[in-house]
């Protein structure tokens, strides 16, 4: 069976990561533009390089952020399908956790809202369909509180993930149960791609997303408000996102929609974040964006990158002023590239990120893509099981980086090609907290 990639599980499209770009891969590696660490004796928090690699002495962190994304939707992590009984679903997410500690991980990321859904006894929206085959269905037990338990015990970070406005990922209302707030308020949703979205440019869905979210907040001890890359929908050749009427009735003011969409997405994220220090004031909100904000070619600001898609102009998400302004406590950009990808060179984009972060409080860690290890579709930097070690001895040059998180569960527990070991063995000999 084809392996379904972050974005190709949830937005349907597979290789949609090089298909957003403009420029094809490279195959070759572009320097690591790391410089060996003099010889000498081995100081606190130094440990000498693992045999056979030549950096002298390498210096790890007393905090890091190692997280794992465990993706709910389509069944891509867990439950392994649905419609499992209740003790085999609990014994499978227990086997992910185990697996996050003895991967010297200390932290998971938990999608609990996938499709406008929820994974615990929400009054605002229905049971996921990913448990047991039936949206709105009682699965007998609560996943969410059940992981955070599972978790602290564990010693794990629980930060629990959420889509704002993904609804289906199909067009039809009808089929949503009865009850679904897309249902009943037909004028929130917008059809779009093959999906159906809550539009972002009402202030009524605004508010809906927000109670819909935070009723997990108010109900457990969650560590974290966890974001993806999802805001207005990735655009899709020849057709419009249909807010029309929206915009005519709230668009008064605003120099271009566009400016009027990235304001809607600001006050969602101000908001929710202003909402999660009244409820939780020592609870995180993260955010992990697509991996470029802007191309240099389209800002001076931004990265020295040619990518296909920018976050700023097309899913009207200025993450980079999100850290700037602290609106945010943490920022995972998804940087899915190899170190020489043409487009997105890895090497180019976590300096960049860096500096974007430089000067905050906002902490950087970097989404690694896992899945793509070993893939024979990929191109062959990828083939190499040493990439993403790599990735990490390069991020080690930029003291603003504070982690990794690793897409997703299920490689991070199977690891066919070596991968996620090799990272362990090279930068995880022991285990350490995550930054706070």
């Amino acid at each position: 069976m084809a392996r379904i990639t972050r974005r190709g599980f949830a937005a349907g499209a597979a290789g949609a990561v090089s298909a957003l770009l403009s420029a094809g891969e490279a195959t070759a590696d572009a320097p690591l533009g790391r410089e060996a660490a003099g010889a000498g004796s081995v100081g606190p928090g130094e440990v000498p390089a693992p045999a056979g690699r030549d950096l002298g002495v390498i210096r790890r962190p007393q905090r890091q952020f190692r997280g794992m994304w465990l993706a709910t939707v389509v069944n891509r992590d867990w439950p392994s399908k649905q419609g499992l009984p209740v003790n085999r679903q609990q014994a499978e997410l227990i086997g992910l956790l185990d697996t996050a500690v003895r991967r010297r991980l200390n932290a998971v990321i938990f999608q609990v809202r996938p499709n406008a859904d929820a994974l615990w006894p929400s009054p605002y929206e229905p049971w996921s369909q990913y448990l047991t085959g039936v949206q709105g269905k009682d699965p007998g037990w609560d996943p969410l509180g059940f992981a955070v338990r599972e978790a602290h015990r564990r010693g794990l970070e629980l930060h629990a993930w959420f889509n704002p406005y993904r609804v289906a990922n199909h067009t039809d209302p009808a089929r949503l149960v009865a009850t679904h707030p897309a249902r009943v308020h037909r004028n929130w949703v917008v059809p779009y791609g093959g999906k159906l979205y809550y539009n972002p440019g009402l202030p009524e869905v605004r508010r809906f997303v927000q109670d819909a979210m935070l009723d997990a907040l108010r109900r457990y001890p969650i560590d974290a408000v966890h974001w993806d890359d999802y805001f207005y929908p990735y655009p899709v050749a020849g057709q419009a996102f249909g807010d029309d009427a929206a915009w005519q009735r709230y668009g008064g003011g605003f120099p271009s929609r566009a400016a009027w969409r990235r304001d809607n997405t600001d006050r969602l994220v101000r908001e929710t974040a202003e909402r999660i220090k009244e409820i939780r004031p020592h609870t995180r909100f993260g955010v992990s964006p697509f991996g470029v904000w802007r191309n240099r070619a389209t800002d001076p600001a931004g990265s020295d990158t040619r990518a296909g898609a920018q976050t700023y102009d097309d899913l009207y998400a200025d993450t980079r002023g999100w850290v700037r302004k602290g609106w945010i406590d943490y920022i995972v950009p998804q940087l899915y590239w190899h170190i020489g990808q043409t487009a997105a060179d890895y090497a180019v984009l976590v300096p960049w990120w860096a500096k974007a972060v430089e000067g905050t409080n906002v902490d950087l860690y970097i989404g690694e893509a896992l899945y793509k290890a070993g893939d024979p579709a990929q191109p062959a930097p990828w083939r190499d099981p040493a990439e993403l070690s790599r990735h990490l001895d390069l991020d080690a040059d930029w003291p603003q980086v504070r982690g990794n998180v690793y897409f997703s569960a299920k490689e991070v527990a199977d690891d066919r090609f070596g991968a996620m070991a090799r990272v362990v063995a090279d930068h995880y000999p022991t285990p350490v907290r995550p930054p706070r």
